[in-house]
């Protein structure tokens, strides 16, 4: 009874200070109701998936500008293609630019079957966009005033340092950035659209937030062309997307991407790499001289890849005057990206890095003859580099 009797009190009492100050009881309850409706809001902001991230940040621009990587494959298309349909039906309108060449006979396909007509980049003047969004890689580059370009967005699957202003996602152990934006679609709950029949994507009229066929098609293609097939440098999230995409794609289509007719360069320089080869067991050189097409160069290095014996492989070529380099591994002692970056480390206007599996670099022909820091390097010396670099010795 005493503690029924004094809980009395204690009720009497508040209300008579709730009487007495109504204006703070008021406040303290505005207060409350204040940080809950807070605490929901921060919530639900923290658990929003990247794909709606991206799109918010995105669609708070009038005009945006996807720039892909000098030379774009596949996975760059695709997934400048995925921006595009993410703010479709939106009061944002996209461009999708390129520098370099759209050259090797799958890129063509890629571009022809799926009817595609991306803007071409000279300079930096030629990007007329509030923002710059970049996918396939975090750096721009490949062109006159790339190093002014300041991209508010960066979605990529390779490593390096960019990032973008207001959203970022690098995702360096997935195998292709077209599995990033399969996730996007997946989590965002797009729904598959026009899966009979339907060539080509019309960039200005698709159906806002659904996935069409021919977008679902390439997002394939640039997963298996970047995984070749998925056997190589796959995680998990590849075959997720891959299998998420399935519904979604038109295996015709598909198809006539991944058979194109093959240059009959592309032919001559894998046969001088094979011809020309030098094998150090499980490593393979070579030099297949000076090339038109230098696409065929890293084609080259995946037919050398594939002889018996050889468990990584470096193929290089000149054109004018740039020697262009492409390397391949599934040894899981080489990390063929840091073993080409090691070898052009020290020769002036160089570059080369990649993944475990893929890498790439080129150097100015010119500079291996001494000018600048560099004491220079001959081909053969290069050579050793290469074989010493792979083994682990560089």
């Amino acid at each position: 009874m005493t503690r029924v009797a004094g809980g009395g009190l204690q009720v009497d009492a508040a209300a008579a200070f709730a009487s007495e100050n109504p204006l703070l009881i008021a406040g303290v309850a505005v207060a409350l109701l204040v940080l809950l409706g807070a605490g929901v809001w921060l919530r639900r902001y923290l658990s929003r998936t990247p794909g709606e991230r991206l799109r918010r940040t995105l669609t708070g621009y009038d005009r945006i500008a996807v720039l892909m990587h000098p030379n774009p494959d596949p996975d760059a298309m695709a997934s400048a293609l995925a921006v595009n349909q993410l703010v479709a039906g939106t009061d944002t309108s996209a461009s999708l630019l390129y520098p370099g060449e759209i050259r090797r006979p799958e890129n063509r396909a890629f571009q022809t079957v799926l009817d595609l007509d991306f803007e071409h980049v000279e300079t930096v003047n030629d990007i007329d966009a509030e923002a710059v969004v970049l996918v396939d890689h975090n750096t721009a580059r490949g062109f006159p005033g790339a190093e002014e370009v300041e991209p508010v967005a960066v979605i990529d699957h390779h490593p390096g340092n960019g990032s973008g202003s207001e959203f970022t996602d690098i995702r360096s152990d997935y195998g292709a950035c077209a599995t990033i934006f399969a996730s996007y679609f997946n989590q965002l709950e797009f729904e598959f659209s026009d899966t009979q029949g339907n060539e080509g994507i019309d960039i200005d009229a698709a159906p806002a937030e659904t996935v069409p066929c021919a977008l679902a098609t390439g997002l394939m293609y640039g997963i298996q062309s970047d995984t070749r097939s998925l056997t190589n440098g796959c995680q998990s999230e590849d075959f997720a997307a891959a299998a998420y995409l399935y519904d979604g794609m038109d295996s015709d289509l598909l198809n006539r991407i991944a058979n194109p007719q093959v240059d009959a360069e592309v032919l001559d320089v894998k046969s001088r790499a094979i011809g020309k080869r030098e094998v150090r067991a499980p490593y393979a050189f070579s030099d297949v001289g000076e090339v038109s097409n230098t696409d065929a160069i890293p084609q080259a290095a995946d037919e050398l890849e594939t002889l018996e014996g050889v468990s990584a492989v470096v193929v290089v070529g000149e054109k004018e005057g740039t020697m262009r380099i492409a390397g391949r591994s599934r040894d899981d002692r080489v990390h063929i990206g840091r073993a080409i970056e090691a070898v052009v480390d020290n020769i002036p206007m160089a570059e080369g890095g990649g993944h475990a599996r893929m890498g790439g670099g080129k150097v100015p022909v010119k500079h291996m003859a001494g000018l600048g820091p560099s004491d220079g390097v001959s081909r053969e010396e290069f050579r050793e580099r290469v074989f010493d670099a792979m083994s682990g010795e560089l």
